[in-house]
Formats: structure tokens, C-alpha cells, sequence
């Protein structure tokens, strides 16, 4: 047997000992979804998910049927050559990608307008047709921009865009980043910025995605932002400040009263877990996923 067979089989297994698996009969393609029929209770609040990139020692097919043994049905971040596996197990795909050039180069800039016109004509169109409702943009980097400058050139680019997205019934979604840490000369670093440019577009079908994360690292005062201007934040993601690791009691924002937040204002979208498990083996990153969703299902 290969390495990677041995690691394949072991993976298996230590996903399966997550919940009680043992049996080596259970560790077959569809042992996690099919293990007693049986899935954990969530309360209905939230609608969870999780960024698939920061699972990615799984397979989407392993990670549709871990999220499904977790109790719900969603995963962040998956473009149109995944989405059949998804739909395979019946889980969302709570944020589509595939359409942004890079997260350098998006709508702020206008030398990238015509690729991402382009790019963005096509993934509206697979979106909407697979069924499902967001897409990520990005603003992209400033590279001496002025902030003003940047925000009309964005306006100017997903005109071009937005009216095929409402034609569709697809929601053009612009993640906040922080500049500080993570990505340096990012356009869309604050909630004002991003507000500003849901103000001037002024369409149903362009939101923010507010990561909690990295709002914490540049703002702050994530709850009341949330209790302020939730009407412009369309989808949510979760990490532990600092590191971007598991959102416990390591890390300094407290998830549950945030989620209490976010379900107070009637939010009837997806929150993401987008943090990068830091455990050592990938039985304990598993188990991450599960506390994480345990604390923000209030």
C-alpha cells in the first residue's frame, strides 16, 4: 500500500473515531453520512458552515460527510467543478468562488474591470443555475489609490455586473480583509469603506462579507457594528484573534455573544467557520470543528 493510501485509510479513520466509528466495515465513501442515519441537534439560530480551505486535508467528499455527521449541510468556498459533489450529499454551497482573479487584483482597481467583467458574466450564470445565491468579489488592492478613488472605480465595475446578478437572483458578496496583518494594501479594510460602496450601489444583491476576524484585528466593536449595520452584511466568518486559529477560550473575542448578536437582527444567512485548526492531528482539528460550531449555536 502507497503512503498516500495509508494516510487516505488512517484520515478515514480518524474522522469516523470522531463520532464513534470504529468498525472497519464503517470506514467506506458514505460511512460518516450513513452511520445510524443519525446527525448531532442544532438549535435551528444559526445557519453554519465552514470554509473548505481550512479542511483541506479532507476531501470534499469526507468534508460533506463530516459536516453532515456535525449537523448541518453548508461549505464555504467551493467553485463550479466541486459543486456536484456537493450536491451529491445535499450540502450548500454557502459562498461560491471561481470568479475573482485574485485578492489583489478586484473591482477597486480599474485596469482588472474587463477580466473581472467577464469572469464574473459567466460565474453569475453557473451560480444561479446550480441553485445557489453568493459569490465572492473582492476589492483588491489599493497600490496608491486613494480610498475615494478605489470606491468609484469599484461602483463603475460592478455596475457592469449587478444587474445580471438581480436578473438571476444571485448576491454579490465583498469580503472584508484587514491591512494590518493578513493583507497589506487591502482597498475594503474597514466596515465604513464597504458600507460606503453598498450605499452607492444600492442593490439587494451586493452585501458585505464581514469577517469578524479580521473587522477584530482593524476596528473592533464587532457587536455593535453587527447591531448597527447589519442590513450590508450578507454572510459572516469566524477565527480566533489573534493567529486565526480556534475561536475558545485561547483567543480573545467571545463567539457566543457575537452569534447572540447576529441572531438578534434576524440574520437568515450563512456564518462560516473560517479559522485554521492549530490542533496537531487531524482527529483533534475534527474535533475543533465540532466545539466551533457547538459555541456559536446559540
Amino acid at each position: 500500500m502507497t503512503d498516500s493510501l495509508n494516510r487516505r485509510a488512517l484520515l478515514r479513520g480518524a474522522v469516523a473515531s470522531a463520532f464513534g466509528v470504529t468498525s472497519l466495515s464503517a470506514l467506506g465513501p458514505r460511512a460518516l453520512a450513513d452511520h445510524h442515519g443519525q446527525s448531532h441537534q442544532l438549535k435551528g439560530n444559526i445557519r453554519h458552515s465552514v470554509a473548505r480551505w481550512t479542511y483541506d486535508f479532507l476531501s470534499v467528499e469526507e468534508l460533506c460527510q463530516l459536516v453532515k455527521r456535525i449537523g448541518f449541510s453548508a461549505i464555504d468556498l467551493i467553485g463550479p467543478k466541486e459543486w456536484h459533489i456537493l450536491k451529491e450529499h445535499g450540502v450548500d454551497s454557502s459562498m461560491c468562488n471561481g470568479a475573482e482573479l485574485s485578492l489583489e487584483e478586484g473591482f477597486g482597481n480599474a485596469e482588472h474591470h474587463s477580466a473581472l467583467i467577464e469572469s464574473y458574466r459567466k460565474h453569475i450564470d453557473l451560480v444561479s443555475d446550480a441553485g445557489y445565491t453568493n459569490l465572492i468579489c473582492f476589492s483588491g488592492n489599493a497600490r496608491g489609490m486613494d480610498p475615494e478613488d478605489g470606491l468609484k472605480a469599484a461602483v463603475t465595475g460592478l455596475k457592469k455586473v449587478l444587474a445580471q446578478a438581480e436578473k438571476r437572483g444571485v448576491v454579490l458578496q465583498m469580503e472584508l480583509f484587514n491591512s494590518k496583518v493578513d493583507h497589506p494594501d487591502y482597498l475594503c479594510d474597514s466596515s465604513a469603506w464597504g458600507i460606503e460602496l453598498c450605499k452607492r450601489l444600492d442593490s439587494p444583491n451586493f452585501k458585505l462579507l464581514y469577517d469578524i476576524y479580521h473587522m477584530q484585528i482593524m476596528e473592533g466593536d464587532i457587536i455593535r457594528t453587527i447591531r448597527d449595520s447589519h442590513q450590508y452584511f450578507g454572510h459572516y466568518h469566524t477565527a480566533g484573534v489573534p493567529g486565526r486559529h480556534e475561536i475558545d477560550d485561547s483567543q480573545e473575542l467571545y463567539y457566543p455573544a457575537i452569534m447572540r448578536a447576529i441572531q438578534e437582527v434576524d440574520f437568515k444567512g450563512y456564518v462560516a467557520q473560517e479559522f485554521i485548526p492549530a490542533r496537531a492531528t487531524d482527529e483533534e482539528k475534527v474535533e475543533s470543528l465540532k466545539a466551533a460550531i457547538k459555541i456559536c449555536d446559540v
